[in-house]
C-alpha cells in the first residue's frame, strides 16, 4: 500500500487534490481511499488530506504517519507543520514553493519543487496550486498517468466547464514542470 499525506490551508483544495488523485488511481485499476483531517473548521486553518492506495481493497481507515508521498500546497507550512517528518526512505516531496521558499536537504527524500502558485495565477487567474500539484505528483510518482487525472477533473468539474479546461490546462503544465 502507498500512502500520500497533503498538507495545506483549509480553502487551498487538499480536499478536492486527495479527491482528484484517488479516483485518477480508481482509472488506473486500483482501490484507493481520500478523506481529510483538520482541527478548527476555518479558512486559512492549517489542515492535512490523505490518500491510500493500493492493488487491494483497503480497510485502514487511521491517519497517515509514515506516507510515501508527500504534497504541500502552502509552502509556509513546510517547516511549522514538519512536512519531512516521518517520511519514509525513499519518498517522494511534490512541494508548491515561492522565491522566498528555502527548503533544507532531506536524506533518503526526493523532493520537487515547482512555483505552482504562479502557474496557477498564469493559467487559472487564481492561486490555486492543487491541480497544478496533481499534474506533478503524477510525474514525479509514476502511479498515475496525466489521462486518468484528466479524467477524474472532467468528472469533478463537469458542471463548471469555464473552469474544467483551465484546471486541465494547469495539470498539464505541472506535470511538464517535473
Amino acid at each position: 500500500m502507498k500512502e500520500v499525506k497533503i498538507f495545506a490551508r483549509a480553502g487551498q483544495g487538499a480536499i478536492t487534490t486527495a479527491a482528484v488523485l484517488g479516483e485518477a488511481i480508481f482509472y488506473e485499476n486500483k482501490y484507493a481511499y481520500a478523506y481529510p483531517h483538520f482541527g478548527a473548521a476555518r479558512m486559512g486553518a492549517p489542515m492535512n488530506a490523505f490518500l491510500r492506495f493500493d492493488s487491494n481493497p483497503i480497510r485502514l481507515r487511521s491517519q497517515i504517519s509514515e506516507p510515501d508521498y508527500i504534497v504541500v500546497i502552502d509552502p509556509t507550512l513546510i517547516e511549522s507543520q514538519k512536512c519531512f517528518a516521518n517520511m519514509k526512505k525513499g519518498g517522494k516531496a511534490i512541494l508548491a514553493v515561492r522565491e522566498e521558499t528555502k527548503i533544507s536537504k532531506v536524506k533518503g527524500i526526493t523532493v520537487y519543487t515547482l512555483p505552482a502558485e504562479k502557474i496557477a495565477m498564469e493559467i487559472i487567474g487564481r492561486p490555486f496550486a492543487n491541480t497544478v500539484l496533481c499534474g506533478a505528483f503524477a510525474k514525479a510518482t509514476g502511479e498515475i498517468t496525466l489521462d486518468s487525472i484528466v479524467k477524474a477533473l472532467k468528472n469533478a468539474f463537469e458542471d463548471k466547464p469555464e473552469v474544467l479546461q483551465k484546471n486541465i490546462d494547469a495539470v498539464k503544465k505541472g506535470y511538464d514542470s517535473v
